[in-house]
């Protein structure tokens, strides 16, 4: 009877593999797929960001001619193995994820996220209770007295920028500064600061919109102690593999959404506007470059914590190999 589970299970196995093989030629071949699935790296939940993205892939399932369905989760890595696999076609990527899929998923930026004033930047905070006393001196004593909340690992907002820009040029290593930290959700970490769950916690200026809209009551009691630079916003990633003719009318769409002055564009600013957007603008991979720089000064600074001198010696090669390639490209445009 075992036996006839194993080989069941194998066959199975064969015949999933097999289907992902046929899926893969299908996608190679650049044959027009009668659906696409958009991902979206939702920090809220589906049932509050739902509502907001259905009417533009509506618009954009009527305008290129194919349907296209939403694929919601929380957790980054998981969409960029969806795309990876072939499982969503295009989706929309905040910027550290944006370059994950670029690496190992077969995808291409396309495009790149406004804000409702045209900024195509937003920034990373650290958030307390108001009235907690809580200072950012406080915080980077490193004391253990405070409990904190990081956000997902591949977290732009939530994890990279506040090590890059905060705690890494200061040496600080969180789990031996924080009593506990912990990994969760933007809309997670700013519930838990409000109720006092957690001391401090990373947050984003998008991610505090959002929950001052839903939450108006809950936002009166949080307070931002620390904002990064400006990161990149979120961008517009396919898979390269899509037939080049509906790409492009998957590109025109986004460039063009909200642009005109009939009827019709004043409805897509309205969805926009639900979104926080102002519209999209052109991009490609390069648009990513600022956090393949911010990515390369943790690796280094890893590097050295570790003492190792062979990883050091390669991941200074690799930080100054990007920092070049990026002024490079910056020289020759300059909007980079």
């Amino acid at each position: 009877m075992i036996r006839r589970t194993l080989i069941g299970a194998a066959l199975m196995a064969t015949l999933a593999l097999a289907a992902c093989g046929e899926a893969g030629q299908k996608a190679a071949s650049g044959a027009q797929p009668k659906e696409l699935t958009f991902s979206i790296l939702s920090a809220e939940n589906q049932q509050s960001m739902g509502p907001l993205w259905d009417p533009l892939l509506e618009d954009m399932s009527k305008q290129i001619g194919v349907k296209v369905k939403p694929y919601f989760a929380t957790n980054y890595t998981s969409l960029i193995e969806a795309m990876r696999f072939n499982q969503v076609q295009l989706g929309w990527f905040s910027a550290l994820p944006a370059l994950e899929a670029t690496r190992r998923a077969d995808g291409e930026v396309i495009g790149r996220v406004v804000d409702a004033g045209g900024a195509d930047s937003y920034t990373s905070v650290l958030i307390v209770r108001k009235g907690s006393g809580i200072t950012l001196d406080d915080v980077m004593k490193c004391d253990k007295r405070f409990s904190f909340g990081l956000g997902d690992a591949k977290s732009t907002s939530g994890t990279l920028a506040p090590m890059a820009y905060l705690f890494t040029p200061r040496n600080i290593e969180p789990a031996k500064c924080f009593k506990a930290v912990r990994s969760a959700s933007h809309q997670a970490n700013v519930f838990s600061v409000a109720n006092g769950v957690l001391d401090v916690a990373t947050n984003n200026s998008v991610g505090l919109l959002f929950a001052r809209r839903e939450n108006p009551e809950m936002m009166k009691n949080i307070e931002v102690i620390w904002t990064s630079p400006p990161l990149p916003e979120s961008s517009i990633v396919v898979r390269k593999d899509l037939d080049p003719a509906l790409k492009e009318k998957i590109r025109q769409f986004f460039l063009t959404y909200g642009t005109g002055t009939d009827e019709v564009a004043q409805k897509q600013r309205k969805v926009l506007e639900g979104l926080t957007y102002g519209g999209f603008k052109p991009a490609d991979n390069s648009y990513l470059d600022p956090i393949r720089e911010m990515e390369a000064a943790e690796n280094l600074a890893d590097a050295r914590r570790s003492g190792d001198s062979a990883r050091i010696r390669k991941a200074q090669a690799e930080f100054d190999k990007v920092r070049a390639e990026a002024a490079q490209k910056r020289a020759v445009e300059p909007n980079i």
